[in-house]
């Protein structure tokens, strides 16, 4: 009877086991976004802006260097203009900023603090501009190299710090891939398979963009994992099908003041189309400048929540809609999860 009973309760505590380690994989399971102070649950990432700038240097990767802009100063005068935005109904913004072209980890998490916001920030390189903003060594190593690279700022945070990358940033020539171009593609998939961070793309016209999505593929990564960063200067809205019906994310995200009817436009379409839940918004602001006087002249961040939303509801958008287009979307785009690729 007794070895009955011990038998029973070794089942118990196996079953009991089993139970919790599925509880617990579940948990592991659910939405996680990476931000500049941690994971946070997407549900926690509220109205969110996909693609800003907080600050920007252009003096090149050969010039680079992180003395050329004082904290101080760029906090003083970015932190305004995300309070702004903070209290015009935004909870997240996504600094776009990649490796040698400012981008600042700490000052992210100075700001994110003090102006209450979610910032998420970056691993990868920007291979566009004539490619001026590439390191040396992204020439001569190989993707497999560059992945590891982009890996182990996931694994072990950015520059000495604790702060890990929210997503894989990288751009590339805007017309057939060239050699590099296709190279830091590549990089970008085996990263994702290593860390399961979405990919952001600056690419511009479809071409490059439809042809980076068949890289991805053919690297068994899926196209839900790539984000086509200004699509919005692709002119045939019927591009937007193609790499949407993919899986991938369409980005409008140059919107400013004075182009808000062309967003109408291009959403409306995105609607009518049955795209909205694979469209993201943003405006591509901000932009301190270090070498300009004060920084030059910075674009705010509101745009969105106090011209775009208002007309949008003007013109037929639901509620729902446009909870889709800013908040349910970012979530989905930027929950780490590795995203196969099985054909089909």
């Amino acid at each position: 009877m007794a070895t009955r009973r011990s038998f029973i309760q070794r089942i118990l505590l196996a079953l009991t086991s089993v139970l919790t380690g599925s509880t617990l994989a579940a948990k592991n399971a659910a939405n996680k976004i990476m931000t500049v102070k941690g994971f946070i649950d997407g549900g926690a990432l509220g109205n969110t802006l996909i693609h800003e700038h907080i600050l920007v240097d252009f003096i090149g990767a050969a010039q680079y260097n992180r003395n050329r802009w004082n904290q101080t100063d760029v906090i003083q005068k970015v932190l305004p203009y995300l309070k702004e935005v903070k209290e015009a109904g935004c909870s997240t913004l996504v600094d776009c900023t990649p490796n040698y072209l400012g981008r600042d980890v700490q000052l992210l998490q100075q700001l994110s603090t003090r102006a209450d916001l979610n910032i998420l920030t970056n691993t990868g390189y920007y291979g566009g501009s004539d490619i001026k903003f590439l390191p040396e060594h992204a020439f001569r190593e190989t993707a497999s190299a560059l992945a590891d690279r982009w890996t182990a700022e996931w694994e072990g945070g950015i520059d000495g710090t604790t702060v890990k990358p929210g997503f894989i940033k990288i751009s590339v020539n805007p017309d057939r891939l060239s050699a590099i171009s296709q190279k830091l593609v590549l990089a970008s998939a085996k990263t994702h398979l290593k860390t399961g961070l979405t990919i952001a793309s600056h690419t511009g016209p479809a071409v490059a963009a439809l042809e980076e999505i068949e890289i991805l593929k053919r690297e068994g990564v899926a196209p839900d994992a790539f984000i086509w960063v200004h699509a919005q200067n692709e002119n045939d809205w019927s591009q937007y099908q193609l790499a949407a019906r993919s899986g991938s994310w369409v980005s409008l995200d140059g919107l400013r003041d004075t182009n808000v009817p062309q967003y109408i436009e291009m959403l409306t379409y995105m609607k009518k189309e049955h795209l909205l839940h694979r469209t993201l918004i943003s405006h591509d602001a901000g932009w301190y400048e270090p070498g300009k006087p004060d920084g030059g002249n910075l674009r705010g961040f509101t745009t969105l929540f106090r011209k775009l939303i208002p007309a949008l509801e003007e013109g037929g958008f639901s509620k729902l809609d446009i909870h889709q287009l800013i908040r349910q979307n970012p979530v989905e785009a930027f929950t780490i999860r590795v995203r196969k690729w099985t054909g089909g």
